[in-house]
């Protein structure tokens, strides 16, 4: 069982006025208080140097109408994750909209301002960390602070986000480890997970979504990546543009990965065989089909079955 699978929802929260102090630090106090609901856990505010991107403290907000929060400066890093509401930050005089899937990073030296929009009140996830590799951290996701980013599909982070206060809040030993571990994987979540902001990059993406969804519904049938395109309305070439930016891999690799995993899964069943599994992936040539499968799996569909 992954730490994903003990994902818990944003909605189940405690009721508080104030932050909550826990057993091994003190509640700082550069919170706002203008929240309804807050759900939050807190570690070492001075954490070992020894911990290059260490998660300090973090949480959940349900904001007041009134909400807004104004600093020339934060003490750590912080990433901002916007799950439901509209509003706006202003991060070093430049200003931002907010809505869910809408991710923001600030640290020291960046002021900012976070208001909810009075209809809409932001609920909204924050994560703050310090350590000599957090600057790092957030250039090599795309999100350097000061940066705002967005997420497709909007709940994209969410599991992380409730898998990282639930480590915090049981306060263990292991807690800070943990935390650090999950602050890792949410960098990673977010530059796999990048999609325009606006503008004209946005159509394109929206291009993208509807060709990979295509794909992904009909790679059983699908031979080609003239079919592909063909079926997609799009130039071949501006297909493959569009995964190279938005998916680092070509359709055809995709398509291939689609197929194989299905393949995958036909061989673990009891008395499969590999001719019949390169037939259910559209394989017309078991050989051509054995090579793809290890390039990707690192292993021949021979070996693969016997793993069982």
């Amino acid at each position: 069982m992954t730490i994903l699978d003990h994902c818990m929802s944003f909605l189940d929260f405690s009721r508080v006025k104030r932050p909550r102090q826990s057993k091994t630090a003190a509640a700082p106090d550069f919170f706002s208080l203008l929240v309804a609901e807050a759900r939050r856990f807190y570690l070492d505010l001075q954490p070992p140097r020894t911990r290059p991107a260490a998660v300090v403290c973090g949480g959940l907000e349900h904001t007041r109408s009134d909400y807004r929060i104004q600093r020339d400066a934060f003490p750590f890093y912080s990433i901002e994750y916007v799950v439901w509401g509209r509003g706006t930050v202003k991060l070093q005089c430049r200003s931002h909209e907010l809505q869910p899937g809408r991710v923001f990073s600030y640290g020291p030296g960046i002021s900012q301002e976070i208001a909810s929009d009075p209809t809409e009140p932001l609920v909204k996830y924050f994560v703050d960390f310090t350590g000599s590799k957090a600057r790092a951290l957030l250039a090599g996701c795309g999100l350097a602070a000061g940066r705002v980013s967005q997420v497709f599909p909007p709940t994209e982070l969410q599991s992380l986000f409730d898998e990282m206060i639930h480590c915090g809040l049981k306060a263990t030993r292991g807690s800070p480890a943990l935390c650090d571990s999950l602050l890792a994987c949410l960098a990673l979540t977010v530059r796999d997970s990048h999609a325009p902001v606006a503008g004209t990059e946005q159509l394109a993406f929206s291009t993208y979504q509807a060709c990979r969804q295509h794909l992904q519904q009909h790679f059983r049938r699908l031979k080609t990546l003239e079919e592909a395109s063909s079926e997609c309305y799009v130039n071949q070439a501006y297909l493959c543009r569009l995964f190279r930016r938005y998916d680092r891999q070509s359709p055809y690799q995709f398509l291939l990965r689609l197929k194989l995993n299905q393949a995958a899964q036909y061989l673990h069943q009891p008395g499969a065989l590999v001719k019949q599994a390169a037939e259910a992936a559209g394989f017309e040539d078991p050989f051509h089909f054995s090579r793809a499968f290890k390039r990707i799996f690192g292993l021949s569909p021979d070996q693969f079955r016997r793993l069982r």
